[in-house]
């Protein structure tokens, strides 16, 4: 049955069975089941084709309203989670969706289940969950080697205030990110305080305000050998790929579903940090030579990204994937990651932030300055994808084939002149012939060249389109705790809180607000690199392109000179 439904985000289609669909842009959704994360609709322009599922959401009728169905969205997909759903339903365990084989059993890493079984609610920033969800456990009871017994709780917050029954009100919007992620409930001083915190991230005064202090032991980690295997005499096929970390030297093999469960981890763990988005799945021809090809390039970026910040590079979820070569060790890991406490609204406990005092007002005047380069730059990256994605169409259709007909035109010329041999010279007629074989050629170059240059464009502005397309979330997440703030500030001036209690409040609101900041300055700092490098590249490689092309020219304009 067709279902109405909108686009969350702009998506480009890159061969014949996808189309391309534009954000809020209204859509027919043939069927609610999705394909390995694909579904088959029809956009507002006609066009009939495969999109992502987590790009949309499903429009249904609930007493006159519209809600988003996340039961289709496939892991590694921008802001959500495939470990929930919008459906609550806690007596099923959800595998995720992968686009290899989403029932297989990880090589034998993996214990029949890829995520910790968690209620079925709505997701919340970045696929969190809402923080007082309770998590049934997958893999036992207390008997279970990786077990380990839940520090004692206490509230943020004293109960003994005498009104206490004063406090600042709850967002309407349940389904708000900034609730849904807990950081509302963080704000407010609902999140428990764990006795004992193991993990600290801390924030420091930069040349340019907030930045993550860096990592003490930094590392970069090489991407190589996609290599096709296979699994059951031959009936199950899918790529490795080799990950060399500098600070350990030697290789552990990887899976794009390895990738997939890293990737959702980050997402539920952290809350206020643009993770950035692992390269798309495609519906068909997984194992193209250049799908392959076009992958290891996107991952070789994603892990240079993650490697480079200060603080995604120390998690111990992925020095663990990207570490361990024992299978049971494996295991155990991977279970201490699913069982993680710190994520969330919890993950903001680990923070430590300066003792530097911030205008709240310049914070956010800062924060709303960033909103607009990050909306403008967003644009523009979409901008320039577009115009390069028609280059490379020009590359490898229009160029290639103007200049054939160059060539062949020049050819018939040649052949031509034989056909009064008194009057023929070859010197002559062999050049003509020769300068159209050197167009030919010329024409085979520009065909090849996007693999030079134009490619390597694209993969840079695809990883920041996610990088972008994240941040509206993350500064509604500031947004609204700037808003509480100002609510409890003017309680507490009408005596309906105590001072303390609105202290608390902007204290926390401090951590968001150092939290994002410093996430913006690291973003500004890989983005001139990054940018930098992207520009160099492309030129010098245009440079390399034009010089042969010279080189083939006057090579064949020599071959007139003693005619």
């Amino acid at each position: 049955m067709a279902l109405k439904a909108r686009a969350l985000y702009n998506f480009q289609s890159e061969n014949k069975e996808e189309i391309s669909i534009q954000e809020n842009e209204e859509l027919v959704i043939f069927s609610e089941n999705s394909l390995d994360g694909w579904l088959q609709g029809q956009n507002s322009r006609g066009e009939t084709g495969l999109f992502p599922a987590s790009y949309v959401e499903i429009l249904r009728s609930r007493s006159g309203s519209s809600y988003t169905d996340c039961s289709s969205s496939p892991a590694g997909s921008p802001r959500h989670d495939s470990s929930y759903t919008a459906t609550p339903n806690p007596g099923i365990s959800y595998q995720g969706s992968f686009e290899d084989d989403d029932d297989d059993d990880w090589d034998d890493w993996d214990d029949a289940c890829t995520v910790v079984e968690e209620p079925r609610s709505a997701p919340g920033t970045n696929g969190h969950p809402s923080p007082n969800l309770q998590y049934p456990s997958t893999y036992g009871h207390h008997q279970h080697t990786g077990y380990r017994p839940k520090p004692a709780l206490e509230r943020q917050d004293s109960m003994s205030s005498s009104k206490r029954g004063s406090v600042v009100g709850r967002n309407l919007n349940r389904f708000s990110c900034f609730v849904r992620s807990g950081v509302e409930a963080f704000i407010l001083g609902d999140v428990p305080l764990m006795s004992k915190i193991a993990e600290v991230y801390c924030i420091e005064m930069g040349s340019k305000g907030p930045q993550w202090r860096a990592n003490p032991h930094p590392f970069i980690c090489s991407v190589e050998d996609p290599t096709k295997q296979t699994k059951f005499k031959g009936i199950k096929s899918y790529i490795s790929y080799k990950l060399t970390p500098s600070n350990i030297n030697s290789p552990v093999y990887r899976r794009y579903k390895h990738f997939d469960w890293l990737y959702n981890r980050l997402l539920h763990k952290f809350t206020v940090i643009s993770v950035p988005h692992l390269p798309e799945k495609q519906a068909t021809g997984r194992f193209e030579e250049d799908f392959i090809e076009k992958r290891k390039r996107r991952l070789i970026l994603w892990m240079d990204h993650m490697t480079s910040h200060p603080v995604l590079s120390q998690y111990e979820g992925f020095q663990h994937f990207l570490c361990c070569r024992d299978e049971k060790q494996w295991k155990l890991g991977k279970r201490r990651a699913e069982k993680d406490e710190m994520v969330g609204a919890s993950f903001l406990l680990t923070i430590q932030i300066p003792t530097e005092h911030q205008d709240l007002q310049d914070v956010e005047d800062r924060v709303d300055t960033f909103k607009a380069f990050s909306k403008k730059m967003e644009d523009s990256v979409l901008q320039l994808t577009n115009v390069a994605s028609e280059l490379v169409r020009k590359h490898v259709g229009g160029f290639r084939k103007e200049f054939q007909k160059l060539g062949n035109a020049f050819q018939a010329i040649s052949h031509s002149f034989y056909m009064d041999p008194p009057y023929s010279s070859d010197a002559l007629n062999n050049a003509i012939s020769h300068t159209g074989k050197t167009y030919e050629t010329v024409g085979e170059m520009f065909a090849e060249q996007p693999n030079n240059d134009l490619f390597l464009m694209l993969d840079t502005l695809s990883l920041y389109q996610g990088l972008l397309s994240n941040f509206p979330d993350i500064i509604h997440l500031q947004k609204g705790a700037f808003a509480k703030v100002k609510e409890s500030q003017r309680m507490s001036d009408e005596g309906r809180m105590d001072q303390e209690e609105a202290d608390g409040i902007r204290k926390r609101c401090r951590v968001v607000g150092f939290a994002l900041q410093a996430e913006m300055n690291h973003f500004h700092e890989r983005r001139v690199a990054d940018f930098k490098r992207m520009m160099q590249s492309y030129l010098k490689q245009q440079i390399i392109f034009y010089q042969r092309v010279s080189q083939q020219l006057e090579k064949t304009l020599r071959m007139y000179d003693n005619l």
